[in-house]
This record gives structure tokens, sequence and C-alpha cells, in this order.
């Protein structure tokens, strides 16, 4: 039986996780979207609002989906990047946190650029989830802002161990991605 918002949510996360679809990516969406919606009294939600560390880990189920809560402070900006394998669900909980979609393309004769295909604005209560390879950036256009980020797998695994996501740098005024 659930506790309090973050019990419930991983509860039912958990209930319903199998492989990716889009039931299941709409039912994650969703259901974080209720999470950042939660009643900031709450023991956990108090701590992270009182103390804004810069990551934590909120959950890390067998299954291998995960929860990180992120503080991000104004003008912090991540550089176009995808997940590789994996799927994500960004929830923002304060503040607003703008993402910028591309679509990867060669120009003939030239390096694969990106091509800035939709800039939105994510407000507190709102979700919005990335597919496997869904290029994207973050920038953070407030003083400060909770974001939850919904995983389906390790990240920080899929980086580091298995080299799977793919960062983009800026050349010549384009995003490409980098020589080696």
């Amino acid at each position: 039986m659930a506790h309090n918002s973050l019990d419930a949510f991983t509860a039912a996360i958990r209930s319903a996780w199998g492989p990716i679809s889009s039931e299941l990516v709409t039912m994650c969406r969703l259901r974080l979207e209720e999470l950042v919606r939660a009643d900031p009294a709450e023991d956990w939600l108090a701590s992270l609002l009182a103390e804004r560390p810069a990551s934590r880990q909120l959950h890390r189920d067998p299954s291998g989906f995960m929860l990180l809560a992120h503080n991000e402070n104004e003008g912090l900006f991540r550089p176009p990047h995808d997940h590789g394998r994996a799927w994500v669900v960004y929830g923002v909980q304060s503040g607003e946190l703008e993402l910028r979609t591309y679509a990867r393309v060669q120009a003939a004769g030239a390096e694969d650029r990106l091509v800035l295909r939709d800039t939105s604005l994510l407000r507190a209560g709102e979700a919005k989830a990335f597919l496997p390879g869904d290029i994207h950036d973050t920038r953070c256009p407030t003083e400060n802002a909770l974001l939850f980020r919904f995983t389906e797998r390790d990240l920080r695994h899929e980086d580091q161990v298995e080299h799977k996501l793919s960062r983009f740098v800026e050349q010549d005024g384009y995003w490409t991605a980098p020589r080696p």
C-alpha cells in the first residue's frame, strides 16, 4: 500500500512495467505529471525543495527503471544529446525547462548536422517523453527548477559503460557529432 505520492508512483509503474509501448510511455508520462503535482508538504518532496540537490536518485527499481530529481539553476544548458537505447520522461515540479528537439540530417558532401525541429517550454506540473534516439537539449530559463527524470534504464551505465548515448558539439555554427 502506498504511503505517499512517490510510493504510489513507483507501485503504479511497477504494476504496468513491460516492453516499450505507446500505452506504457503515455501511462508513465501521466503518472509523472501526477507526481510533480504532489503536495510539497510530503516529507520526500519537502526535503528536495529545502535542500535543492543537484541530483538525487529517488527510486531504482529491480526491473530497471529509475526516477531522479535534479535542481537546475537559471541558464544551465545541456547541449543536444540522445539517451541511446533508453526512453525518458522529464517532469517539472517547479520552475520551467526549455526543450529543443532536433533531427540529424546529412547535407550533400557534409558531415551530419542537427536541424532544429521544435522548441517548447515545460512548466510546473507538465511532463514530456523522449523515445530512443530522440535528440534534444535542455535549458533552465527560470531562477531555478526542480525536475524529475524517469528513465527506463540506468543512463549512467548506458553512457559510461555501454557508450550508447550521443552528445553533440557546436562546430562552425552547427551542432554535429564530435570529430574523433
